[in-house]
């Protein structure tokens, strides 16, 4: 019974989650993002690929393109930053209904996009991101958080970030897994060259039924201490995953 309500609420949409499948499990997905701001409008696609050798193991690709029409820019499509993720469980604590688990993370993120200072998109820098995932999960609800920093050694994109996700599921734990869940997550970001913070909030729902997940959730700032011209309106994610 474990096994299925550790899994029964899935990933977060906006944040990241610690509890993994099982070993030897392929995860197709994509979460596009839709993210205006004062500059203009992106629309970032993604396509994800996750492989998890072992059951607290986990390599991922992601291929990305952007569609953006951005002041004083030309509207165009391009491939956006490529990213390699790892991930590794070190601790796990189950018990009847309920589970603790941490997880070290990277993301590194390649300068394969254009240089228009997309952040998170497209920016033709080379980052790297490291990080720690806690979560905890129980029958009747979910906590996950985050805390890591992103280094980027050739541009003012250092930044420190911390999450906090709360999941709700709104029906029981069932076999074959149907799940509708809803998602309350919060974002600090402090980019720290440019004296940049956003305090985001994004409220999503999730319906996942046997091994095929649908998501959305819209993404608002609640303190949003960027420079004029370039201070994020609202984004809106959309997103599947297949998991076999």
């Amino acid at each position: 019974m474990l096994v299925r309500t550790a899994f029964a609420q899935g990933p977060p949409i906006t944040a990241d989650k610690p509890i993994m499948l099982g070993g030897k499990s392929f995860t197709i997905k994509t979460l596009t993002e839709i993210r205006t701001t004062e500059r203009g409008t992106s629309t970032y696609v993604p396509v994800m690929m996750h492989y998890l050798p072992t059951s607290n193991s986990l390599v991922a690709l992601h291929i990305p393109l952007v569609t953006y029409d951005l002041e004083g820019l030309s509207k165009e499509t391009a491939l956006a930053d490529i990213i390699l993720q790892g991930k590794y469980q070190f601790f796990r604590k189950d018990q009847t209904g309920k589970t603790f688990r941490m997880v070290a993370k990277t993301l590194q993120s390649l300068p394969t996009g254009k240089r228009i200072d997309l952040i998170g998109q497209s920016t033709k820098e080379y980052q790297g991101y490291y990080g720690l995932v806690a979560g905890y999960e129980t029958l009747k609800y979910g906590i996950s958080s985050e805390l890591g920093y992103n280094w980027s050694p050739n541009a003012d994109l250092d930044e420190l970030r911390m999450k906090l996700g709360f999941g709700l599921p709104l029906l029981k734990p069932q076999y074959p897994n149907k799940q509708l869940n809803l998602y309350f997550e919060y974002t600090n970001s402090w980019l720290l060259d440019r004296d940049w913070y956003q305090l985001l909030y994004a409220q999503g729902v999730q319906y996942a039924l046997k091994n095929i997940t649908w998501e959305a959730a819209v993404q608002m700032p609640l303190v949003n201490d960027v420079v004029q011209g370039r201070k994020l309106e609202f984004s809106v994610f959309l997103g599947t995953r297949y998991t076999f």
